[in-house]
């Protein structure tokens, strides 16, 4: 039966497997929506450039726009943080960075005496913000590990609304940039304003002779106006994507760490419930040894004495056991032998002990006249019973040194 120690570890090693099994399952539904995400990514981004190329050739080609989005304020009084987490744990330290770079970037602009909004996209921003008193202002949550364009869109738009009406002069985007299925890095970015079109012109790679070949209804400037909120929100969009894959890259990989941690566990525990065992084992063995060689101790049938043999009686029946050794069983009885040698008591006398030692007072005769029963208890082994002698009658068994014990009836 199992010790305490052994059941407790049974029970540890149980509960280690059962958590072993759901963080595999969550490692590999990962593994497969990472693959998705990454698609959904690689997709969007053709639209991206696309958009980016199509406004710097516009800002290259002398468009020019008086937009919101371009507005550059003269003093920054208060900045805007859209900080993108998960709405889920279990990913590492993908929640925790961008929040942590997020909170960075707040601290530093209240050093200088600015005021914060805070868009936070993901359950655990929002719910991080909010522990440390942060005050935020937009949440959203509940599509960050499969973002659509309608979700992109609708913080587009709260975000532009913040910006053009003055609530916000300046935006920043905190999120972790998909690089590759072992690299995911934090990038802080700024999201609004938009860079002037004369910027764009020059630092952009816009060609001015791309838009030469085409003719703009109502004008170049028209389209580029109509361009820049879809820009906002397809860099949000590819944001959101990048988050995702992300999220999910970073799961799989702690949810491995962990399968790989249980597994090592499970051996330690194993190692640990064997040894418990086997000591168990061993304890149970000692005290049988040891309750065998105390009734060893007490018995005196390990140490069997053969009158027979020790007085050489005539006509005496032994029924005393042969001598084992202290580890063996009693045996059973010997055969019933009569002796035909004299002894020097006479006929059915006993021999003195060796060494000439008188015999034992406890020496006793138990029975009766009629069966001749006679009992000699061990003198050697402070032990009871050793041997039963039959004599013919009572005076030769007193001669030899044995006493009667008491009557008996016969059977």
């Amino acid at each position: 039966m199992p010790g305490g120690k052994e059941r407790e570890l049974r029970r540890r090693i149980s509960s280690v497997q059962s958590t072993k099994k759901i963080t595999r399952a969550m490692e590999l539904i990962a593994a497969t929506r990472v693959v998705k995400a990454m698609q959904r990514a690689d997709a969007a981004r053709p639209y991206s450039r696309q958009i980016t190329a199509v406004i710097e050739n516009l800002a290259a080609g002398g468009a020019e726009t008086s937009h919101p989005l371009l507005r550059q304020a003269d003093e920054v009084k208060r900045v805007g943080f859209i900080v993108m987490a998960g709405d889920r744990g279990l990913a590492g330290a993908y929640n925790t960075n961008p929040i942590r770079a997020a909170e960075r970037q707040i601290q530093g602009h209240r050093s200088e005496g600015k005021d914060y909004v805070i868009f936070a996209i993901g359950k655990k921003s929002a719910a991080y913000f909010n522990f440390r008193n942060y005050r935020v202002d937009h949440a959203y949550q509940g599509f960050t590990d499969a973002p659509t364009y309608e979700d992109a869109r609708q913080i587009a738009d709260d975000v532009a609304d913040a910006f053009i009406s003055g609530e916000v002069d300046e935006v920043e985007l905190i999120y972790t940039e998909f690089v590759s299925m072992g690299t995911q890095r934090v990038s802080v970015r700024r999201f609004l304003p938009l860079e002037d079109t004369a910027v764009m012109a020059e630092a952009g790679g816009g060609d001015a002779e791309a838009t030469a070949s085409f003719e703009f209804e109502p004008g170049p400037e028209s389209v580029l106006e109509a361009l820049l909120p879809r820009y906002i929100e397809a860099r949000l969009f590819g944001a959101l994507l990048d988050c995702a894959a992300s999220e999910h890259a970073n799961r799989q990989r702690a949810m491995k760490s962990a399968t790989d941690n249980a597994e090592e566990l499970i051996t330690k525990l194993s190692r640990e419930m064997n040894a418990a065992r086997q000591a168990a084992n061993t304890t149970e063995i000692m005290e049988i040894v040891g309750g065998a060689a105390a009734l060893d101790e007490g018995d005196g049938a390990a140490d069997f004495v053969d009158l027979l043999g020790m007085y050489a009686d005539t006509g005496v029946t032994s029924s005393a056991p042969a001598a084992s050794a202290p580890s063996a069983p009693a045996a059973a009885p010997a055969p019933t032998t009569t002796a035909t040698v004299a002894a020097p008591y006479g006929p059915g006398s006993a021999a003195p002990l060796e060494g000439g030692a008188a015999p034992s007072p406890e020496f006793v005769i138990k029975g009766n006249a009629d069966s001749m029963l006679y009992h000699r208890p061990d003198s050697r082994s402070y032990a009871v019973t050793v041997a039963e002698v039959w004599f013919d009658t009572p005076e030769r068994a007193e001669a030899a040194g044995f006493r009667l014990a008491g009557s008996h009836p016969k059977p």
